[in-house]
C-alpha cells in the first residue's frame, strides 16, 4: 500500500471567523435595573430552566425588536423607579449590539435592558396558567390513585396478594404513584412564578 504525500485528510469546512468566535464569549455587564424586572428574568430562567445568558442573548439580539424599544421608550417615566445594580453575563456579541443600539438612538442603556426584559411577561401570563393547570390535573391524580388503592386492596382480599391479577395491580400503582411524585415535585418546583404579580397598569 503506498503511503500518499500527505498523510492528514483535507475536510472542506466553513472556515472561523475571528470576530465571530470573540462574539460567542461570556462578559460581565451591569444594569440598573427595577426589582420587576431583575425578577422577571429570574422567574423565567428558574421555571423554564433556561440560563439567564441565554435570554439576554434571545431579547437583545434580535436588533429590530430593539431598535423598536429604543424608538418608543420615554426615560422620563424610568427615571422616577427604584433601581437596583445588577450584574449579569451575556455574550460578547449580546454586549455589542445593545451598545449599538444605544449610540444609534441614544437611548439609555439601563432603560432599553428593561424594556427588553418586558418581553417575557406574556411568557409568564401564559406559564402561570400553565401552572394551574398542572395543579388540577395533579388533583386528579391524587383521585386516582386513591380509587387505584381501594382495588389493590379489594383485589387482595378477593384474590390473594399472589394471585397474577393482584401482581399486575401493585405493579401498576407502584408505577402510577412513582408517576405521581415526578409529577408533585415539578409542580412544586415550579411554584415560584406563583408569587410572581404583573402589574395590570
Amino acid at each position: 500500500m503506498k503511503k500518499n504525500d500527505d498523510d492528514h485528510i483535507r475536510i472542506s469546512l466553513p472556515g472561523a471567523n475571528a470576530s465571530d468566535l470573540r462574539g460567542k464569549q461570556s462578559v460581565r455587564a451591569t444594569f440598573k435595573l427595577t426589582e420587576d424586572a431583575i425578577n422577571t428574568i429570574s422567574i423565567v430562567s428558574i421555571h423554564l430552566g433556561i440560563k439567564q445568558k441565554s435570554l439576554f442573548d434571545h431579547l437583545i439580539e434580535d436588533i429590530n425588536a430593539l431598535e423598536t424599544i429604543a424608538q418608543e421608550i420615554e426615560p422620563r417615566e424610568f427615571n422616577h423607579q427604584q433601581r437596583i445594580q445588577k450584574t449579569f453575563v451575556l455574550s460578547r456579541k449580546t454586549l455589542m449590539s445593545l451598545e449599538k443600539v444605544c449610540r444609534n438612538f441614544n437611548a439609555p442603556r439601563d432603560i432599553l435592558v428593561e424594556y427588553s426584559i418586558q418581553r417575557l411577561l406574556p411568557v409568564i401570563i401564559r406559564e402561570q396558567e400553565r401552572h394551574r393547570r398542572r395543579k388540577e390535573i395533579l388533583k386528579e391524580l391524587e383521585a386516582f390513585l386513591r380509587q387505584g388503592q381501594q382495588i389493590l386492596e379489594k383485589s387482595k382480599h378477593l384474590l390473594g396478594d399472589e394471585d397474577m391479577v393482584y401482581d399486575r395491580l401493585e405493579r401498576m400503582m407502584g408505577a402510577c404513584t412513582t408517576t405521581y411524585e415526578h409529577v408533585a415535585d415539578y409542580i412544586e418546583r415550579g411554584k415560584v412564578i406563583e408569587t410572581f404579580k404583573i402589574d395590570s397598569d
